[in-house]
């Protein structure tokens, strides 16, 4: 005689079955990007147009600038690291001594944009200028030609890939002058300047808009034409980092990015793309 099933042994047998049947819906794929928040808005708007394509895939975007991502990506992080920045020599360095093998893949290009408040008359700075305002050696507007009254200066913070590049390209390894505000955000950054008529400021193409003022550098603008043919003195790529070549769903998303459709994404977000 066939026992009748109780009611709790009946909803485990079918979400067994369920399982069975459908296992991508039963078991997401999962992945982690961390890092820059630079690459953030591209790593953003790339994973939410890939999860649509592939529902089964669960994809997590993190900030915490281009440090963070590398060292957690260098300590044995299972992630996609997004960084604004190469990957330093020790760096590399500290992962190969633990077994693992950085791989770079070069997702966008950027111009980083030297900012102003559309109310400051100046509309370009050599890069020597914007040195010596940085240094601290220029402390005053009228001394570039705007109005008078102290220049605020406004930086990223030091763990930031944007930082790094920006001292790198511009100061040419000399620090910035400790007087500077530092913002943990690219966001931050332009929230700064845009609320600041003395202020000066740098940040990723794709952070550009309507509250601030990108200025020339050396007599050219930062537009995507002069990133690509190299006129544009402040450029730089953008990076993703995993260990090794990627495999699974990380592959099939680096492969989305670099894909007509992820490169027109990554445009839409205001940056350069690379194919």
């Amino acid at each position: 005689m066939m026992k009748k099933l109780s009611g709790s042994v009946l909803v485990a047998l079918v979400g067994l079955v369920l399982g069975v049947i459908f296992p991508s819906q039963a078991r997401a794929e999962r992945l982690v990007i961390q890092g820059s928040t630079t690459v953030f808005p591209i790593a953003v708007a790339t994973a939410e147009a890939f999860m649509r394509e592939n529902p089964g895939a669960d994809i997590s975007v993190r900030g915490g600038g281009s440090g963070g991502g590398i060292r957690a990506l260098v300590e044995g992080g299972r992630i996609i690291a997004q960084s604004s920045r190469e990957m330093r020599h020790k760096e590399k360095i500290s992962m190969r001594a633990a077994g693992r093998e950085p791989v770079e893949h070069i997702i966008a290009l950027d111009g980083m944009a030297i900012i102003v408040h559309p109310d400051n008359p100046v509309q370009n700075l050599t890069m020597e200028q914007i040195r010596d305002i940085y240094a601290g050696r220029i402390t005053n507007w009228r001394e570039v030609g705007g109005t008078p009254g102290r220049i605020v200066i406004v930086s990223r913070d030091v763990g930031s890939g944007t930082f790094g590049a920006f001292v790198d390209i511009v100061m040419e390894g000399e620090a910035i002058h400790p007087g500077a505000i530092f913002q943990a955000s690219s966001g931050a950054l332009v929230e700064a300047v845009a609320g600041s008529p003395a202020a000066i400021g740098y940040v990723g193409m794709g952070f550009l808009d309507e509250r601030i003022k990108a200025i020339e550098v050396n007599g050219v603008y930062p537009t995507r034409e002069n990133v690509v043919g190299g006129e544009y003195p402040i450029s730089r790529p953008l990076f993703y980092y995993t260990a090794g070549e990627p495999r699974g769903l990380a592959k099939r998303y680096i492969d989305f990015v670099l894909s007509p459709s992820g490169q027109r994404i990554v445009a839409q977000q205001g940056f350069v793309p690379v194919r």
